[in-house]
């Protein structure tokens, strides 16, 4: 059965989570991250010399980064609906996935950083000001384009994009400070929430 290494919190675990639910993929759960068995620990590292989560266990093969692991599960388990064999239709898919993973995650992660984890190097307001103003300019790209599909992030229908881009939704609202009203956006997150996995994996209090 595939295995699972990371805590359920994480936001990169939570992609996993997510797309396992809707793959209906069973799989086996380990607590690995703060507050529970420590990532630095060899037979960890062994695994991910990074020393990060999630990692996942399929048999014999191991495979760490989160939206490698997504991509795998989708193409090794019948997911075709979520990411497309037509090569056109996946380099939609695969192009939001990335922007998300680089652009759009890089543009939060100060404002995040310091205005929920509260963390003592992230306080200087200069900086999370220019976070904030990053994040809502990506989110403003996000908003056009939601505008021009209508419905999700790469096209009319859910596809795997929406799994991490969705979290990032998430952690946009859940976030304090004061948010422009993005009206895609926000039909964006009301749309999701028709999906069972939405209400466990992504809006779960969680940011």
């Amino acid at each position: 059965m595939l295995k699972i290494l990371g805590k359920a919190s994480s936001i990169n675990v939570r992609k996993v989570l997510w797309t396992c639910a809707e793959l209906n993929l069973p799989f086996e759960g380990e607590d690995w991250g703060t507050g529970f068995k420590s990532t630095q620990a060899p037979e960890f590292l062994a695994l991910n010399p990074h020393g990060l989560v999630p990692v996942v266990k399929d048999g014999d093969f191991v495979l760490w980064e989160s939206n490698s692991i997504i991509r795998y599960l989708a193409s090794r388990y019948g997911g075709e609906h979520l990411y497309p064999a037509d090569p056109i239709r996946r380099a939609r898919v695969d192009q939001w996935i990335d922007w998300q993973a680089t652009d759009l995650n890089r543009s939060w992660s100060y404002a995040f950083l310091a205005l929920v984890r509260r963390s003592p190097a992230h306080q200087a307001a200069d900086d999370t000001a220019r976070s904030i103003d990053s994040w809502t300019r990506h989110m403003r790209i996000l908003d056009g384009q939601l505008l021009a599909t209508g419905a999700f992030i790469a096209g009319r229908e859910f596809s795997l994009a929406d799994i991490p881009v969705g979290l990032s939704v998430n952690r946009w609202f859940g976030t304090p400070f004061e948010h422009p009203h993005l009206s895609a956006v926000s039909d964006y997150f009301a749309r999701l929430s028709d999906r069972p996995a939405f209400a466990t994996h992504c809006a779960n209090g969680l940011p």
